[in-house]
């Protein structure tokens, strides 16, 4: 058996396959976005799921594994596998399901290939756009043919922050106060609908910062990588640094490198007045 990918010539083959596969999956995804949907829900009557979804899921499957069927998988609508080659591919085939749904902007294809649970390649696709940011372990952040970097602010007052929105209506109330405690310390306040695009809008700076509580690994691989190769920090924030409450779940966030500290302070700030 043959050891992990572990050089920069491996992550950026795995790169490579993850550019074309999102890429045809995006295509799909145009393609269909004027179609009739057949919807179900998920977490609550709010949280849709189309076919599309899965139809792009299963394009993305079929692709990687014919092209590395030892490899494991992690997909958001249920693709899961071991594998013996060391490399996990996680995938979200429609991140934005509600804005494809609505026949808006906003929702992209993610996949992001790890090794021993870290990102090493990943890419986030926005059809409508055409745009594809991608990135791979050492070899920096890329929007198509141009390479990109997170923004130089340096103070939370002129800080535009991005977030997202849990589908629990409990959830959803807790955010609400967690938003207050965050509106009038920063710039201002930008909900998109997509967590793998928020964090790409901080890699080039579309955003300065992002913070959301809840999103799934599937949701934040790529993204997260992308930022980190585009000089930025994202990370997971979990108990005991957050809250152990009734909702301790992880808290992602992202921003440009001179705010880093003070924003991830500001929202732990915020996530103990949620849980009070």
């Amino acid at each position: 058996m043959a050891p992990p990918p572990s050089t920069a010539a491996e992550y950026r083959a795995l790169h490579d396959l993850a550019v074309a596969v999102a890429e045809e999956a995006a295509a799909l995804l145009l393609a269909n976005l004027h179609g009739t949907r057949s919807v179900d829900s998920k977490t609550s009557p709010t949280d849709a799921v189309t076919e599309m979804d899965r139809a792009s899921e299963a394009l993305i499957v079929q692709r990687l594994l014919a092209a590395r069927p030892d490899d494991g998988l992690l997909g958001e609508e249920g693709a899961s596998r071991d594998g013996t080659s060391g490399v996990r591919w996680v995938i979200d085939p429609l991140d934005g399901t509600v804005n494809y749904l609505y026949r808006r902007a906003a929702f992209a294809v993610s996949i992001a290939a790890e090794v021993d649970g870290q990102p090493v390649a990943g890419v986030v696709v926005d059809p409508q756009r055409g745009e594809t940011f991608h990135a791979w372990l050492g070899g920096g952040a890329w929007l198509n043919d141009a390479r990109i970097h997170t923004s130089d602010i340096a103070t939370l007052d002129r800080t535009l922050v991005g977030t997202g929105f849990d589908y629990v209506p409990e959830h959803r109330r807790r955010q609400g106060v967690m938003l207050a405690e965050i509106i009038d310390v920063v710039r201002d306040i930008r909900r998109a609908g997509s967590a793998a695009l928020d964090l790409c809008a901080v890699a080039c700076g579309r955003l300065d910062a992002y913070y959301e509580r809840g999103p799934h690994w599937w949701d934040a691989a790529a993204g997260s990588l992308i930022v980190r190769e585009a000089g930025g920090m994202a990370e997971a924030l979990h108990p005991p640094v957050l809250p152990e409450g009734a909702w301790a779940i992880d808290t992602w966030i992202a921003s440009a490198p001179a705010v880093a500290d003070d924003f991830r302070a500001l929202i732990v700030q915020a996530a103990r007045a949620a849980e009070a």
